[in-house]
């Protein structure tokens, strides 16, 4: 992210617009959508991106992009966004918005690390149990790792919980590299 705190500040000031215009979900859903074309399509970030390419260009590319696909609400933060001349941080500003998104809606986000793939039945009863846990919604991602050998890490925000093989014989490692056994006792 090039700046965190300038995205953090243009994530904020979208969220607070959106939900006094009463198109929250609606600009939810447009970032989620202008994020992903973001990273599917690097000719077109790189066009947005680039300071040789004036703005009413700029524009014109995200009105005939997206104009009958998002809300105006949206598309007129973008013409901001251009204006402003921070094209470099609209990554950052959508990663920024869908923090705060998920901050006022109380959703958390956990990755689960297993050494195969979990059977949906298990993935729905982690899901559960972290929610009841963490009092939030909770999305979850999972990643398989063959080196964990058995087990599971879950990281809810930064909270980490290792309950692998990996893990057990990597603590098990630190404790005997501080051997308190002395010569001569």
């Amino acid at each position: 992210m090039k700046n965190a705190k300038l995205s953090g500040r243009y994530a904020k000031a979208l969220h607070q617009f959106a939900i006094e215009q009463n198109v929250e979900e609606a600009v939810y859903q447009d970032i989620l959508f202008l994020s992903k074309v973001f990273k599917e399509n690097i000719e077109l970030r790189v066009a947005i991106e680039s300071p040789v390419i004036v703005a009413s260009k700029k524009e014109a590319i995200f009105k005939e992009l997206f104009q009958d696909k998002i809300n105006a609400v949206t598309l007129g933060f973008l013409n901001l966004i251009i204006v402003k001349r921070r094209e470099p941080s609209l990554t950052g500003i959508f990663e920024q918005f869908v923090k705060c998104y998920y901050e006022k809606h109380h959703i958390r986000s956990a990755v689960v690390t297993t050494a195969m793939e979990l059977n949906p039945e298990l993935a729905c009863k982690i899901k559960e149990i972290l929610e009841e846990q963490t009092h939030s919604t909770i999305i979850l991602k999972q990643v398989v790792n063959p080196k964990l050998i058995g087990g599971f890490v879950v990281r809810v925000d930064d909270f980490l919980f290792d309950a692998s093989i990996l893990g057990r014989i990597n603590r098990l490692k630190a404790e005997f590299s501080h051997n308190l056994y002395q010569v001569g006792f």
